[in-house]
């Protein structure tokens, strides 16, 4: 049994016990602890699952970049086949566009007289027949720019055409630009010469046009006023005479001097794939050739499908060289001494 004494102090702490076990349960400090405690982990796990959301966007993104790839190369590859087929087709096309003129030529002309298939060239002789005039054409094909060449005469009283083929080498050859002569018969080419990129004459007259081929072996002429024209357009052989027949497919104009009067011609053009037709027609030789207008020679270039063309010197120049002999027969009897001869190497 309790005394009082013990009952008083029983009822006495019985409140401080009271406390101790709600301050124990409830304490705030140890409360904070735990709150502490929680807080980290509860972070953590929140980060973890950034971690795995953020995997699974990469995972995603991977995906995206590989399909992207994928599509990217199989682009590239189209691509690339898309490009061996035009390839392809261009060489079937410049193949093709070979034959249809050699088709037009031969409907026009019949069978070739000649054929020559060199390295550096391949080239076809025709005989031109027509009312009124007769003459020799070439349809040069070119492989390499550097078998066509501008020749200049080292000697002053010049050479003929035969005279600069076979000094070359060449199978074919035709006279080229103008020339005059001093007062001691010595020739001199006049307007531009130039031989292997080099220039050799520069007179400049405006009734002049150049004839010249560039270093892909394309003709190019026309007014030339100043050497830095002539580098742009890249000449590598070229000279001088008038007028330009023909621009893009299209008839230029014929100066008066010049307009309706036959006569022997020197005739140079090239076909849309760069093929190249050389003419020389005969003239003043009655019974045989009278020669055409070049009014006439513009309407036979185009039956021809030639783009552009220029006119080279002519009358007694005129001079068609294949295969080791002039084939034409030049007004005069016999060859003339000119300054410049165009020469085709194969």
């Amino acid at each position: 049994m309790f005394s009082k004494w013990q009952l008083f102090m029983f009822f006495l702490a019985a409140p401080v016990i009271g406390f101790f076990f709600a301050f124990y349960q409830e304490n705030p400090i140890l409360s904070a602890e735990w709150t502490q405690l929680q807080l980290p982990i509860e972070q953590a796990s929140a980060q973890v699952q950034g971690i795995n959301e953020g995997i699974t966007v990469t995972k995603e993104t991977l995906g995206r970049i590989h399909e992207a790839a994928k599509k990217e190369q199989k682009a590239a590859e189209e691509h690339h086949e898309k490009v061996n087929e035009l390839l392809a087709l261009s060489e079937t096309q410049n193949a093709k566009s070979l034959s249809v003129l050699d088709e037009i030529l031969s409907n026009l002309l019949g069978d070739p007289v000649g054929q020559t298939f060199g390295d550096n060239a391949t080239v076809k002789v025709y005989s031109l027949e027509e009312s009124g005039y007769r003459g020799y054409m070439a349809k040069v094909h070119l492989k390499n720019p550097k078998a066509l060449k501008m020749v200049l005469t080292d000697d002053p009283y010049g050479e003929t055409t035969s005279q600069a083929a076979k000094r070359k080498g060449a199978v074919l050859a035709v006279n080229a630009g103008g020339f005059g002569k001093d007062a001691n018969g010595k020739l001199f080419p006049i307007g531009i010469t130039v031989v292997d990129g080099k220039i050799k004459t520069f007179y400049t007259y405006q009734d002049l046009d150049f004839v010249g081929f560039n270093e892909q072996g394309r003709l190019v002429g026309g007014k030339v006023t100043s050497k830095a024209q002539l580098e742009k357009m890249g000449v590598l052989q070229g000279a001088s005479f008038l007028p330009t027949l023909l621009k893009d497919g299209k008839k230029q104009p014929i100066p008066r001097e010049w307009a309706n009067a036959k006569h022997p011609r020197t005739l140079i053009g090239h076909f849309t794939n760069g093929d190249l037709l050389i003419i020389v027609i005969d003239g003043r030789r009655k019974g045989w050739s009278s020669g055409v207008t070049l009014e006439e020679a513009q309407d036979k270039l185009l039956e021809f499908h030639v783009k552009d063309a220029y006119n080279l010197d002519g009358g007694g120049s005129s001079a068609f060289y294949y295969n080791g002999q002039i084939l034409n027969r030049p007004s005069d009897g016999r060859q003339r001494r000119v300054t410049t001869n165009l020469v085709v190497i194969p």
